[in-house]
């Protein structure tokens, strides 16, 4: 976290700051992203606290924790938002205890709305099959970008990797022979996933013919390159993912985490053992792979409706 960020708190809060966040990194190992996310949170709770006159972390409520997430529900933040502040300020509370920076846990009974259980957007088998057509059609040129965006979303659908997860892939994470990816995940664990021919075949044409196009001195072993020969960020994907989407015209499904929705939803339409398919996406809880079971019997509720003549 930038420091000026933190200038405006009591010492003893932007100590405490400053010591989650390495917490944080170096024994959660938690991504950059997640770490901005929790930092911001409890930087918020701090700043509520101030605003209540509470300026140590002994003085630290839950009336103060509730009615930091109360304030935040009128402004009108989903749900979701509100879920993982309260767990954030739980995460934050228990570690001040561990640190003895406090004696007693103040967000030990703090609760917050449940999550809205929506269905994640997932795209049809046949709108996955005019994707890689529109795809495969620009990529018989010698366009190197066309070619990489190719294999890339051959590799997000293929796999199921998160975004963040595809842009750190490294040339030697690839097994051509085996047609496996070694994956870092969450928590920095390690995982083996497979891909099949389509995506296999796109990877060889884009390291053969894509990749050298691009590739500069300073390119490394990143699997993709963005434009300039960088190792490719996680906004270009999304850009290169959603407008990809918008071209389709039939579906709500955004962003590259709805190929991976739509992965993991036809791996069990075509009949994949749950758990198998958990260790595909590198969920760490089997209750998070079986919201796509959820996605299967609603569109086997829906063709039912349809086609039932009593439904």
């Amino acid at each position: 976290m930038d420091r000026s960020e933190i200038a405006q708190l009591p010492e003893e809060f932007s100590s405490a700051l400053v010591e989650f966040e390495r917490y944080l990194v170096s024994e959660r190992a938690r991504s950059a992203h997640t770490v901005r996310a929790y930092l911001g949170d409890v930087e918020s709770l701090l700043i509520h606290a101030l605003t209540e006159g509470v300026t140590t972390l002994a003085a630290l409520e839950l009336g103060t924790l509730r009615r930091w997430l109360g304030e935040q529900s009128s402004a009108g933040l989903a749900r979701a938002t509100l879920a993982r502040r309260a767990a954030t300020a739980r995460s934050f509370s228990s570690w001040a205890v561990r640190q003895d920076l406090v004696a007693l846990d103040a967000a030990l009974r703090l609760k917050a709305p449940k999550r809205d259980k929506t269905l994640p957007g997932v795209l049809q088998q046949q709108q996955v099959a005019r994707l890689f057509a529109e795809l495969q059609d620009k990529a018989l040129g010698a366009d190197p970008i066309a070619i990489r965006d190719l294999a890339l979303v051959e590799l997000l659908y293929a796999t199921g990797v998160r975004v963040g997860e595809l842009v750190g892939l490294d040339h030697g994470d690839l097994d051509p022979q085996r047609r496996t990816l070694r994956v870092i995940g969450k928590g920095n664990k390690e995982r083996t996933v497979p891909f099949g021919q389509p995506a296999g075949k796109a990877l060889d044409v884009w390291l053969s013919c894509g990749r050298p196009k691009l590739a500069t001195p300073t390119s490394g072993v990143a699997l993709f390159l963005g434009q300039r020969g960088n190792r490719i960020d996680p906004r270009q994907v999304r850009s290169v993912v959603g407008r990809l989407f918008r071209t389709l015209g039939d579906t709500s499904a955004t962003g590259p985490h709805a190929l991976r929705h739509s992965a993991a939803t036809h791996l069990l339409d075509g009949g994949a053992d749950l758990r198998a398919v958990q260790e595909i996406l590198g969920h760490s809880s089997l209750a998070t792979t079986q919201i796509y079971t959820h996605v299967s019997v609603d569109r086997l509720r829906s063709s039912y409706q349809q086609a039932h003549p009593r439904a």
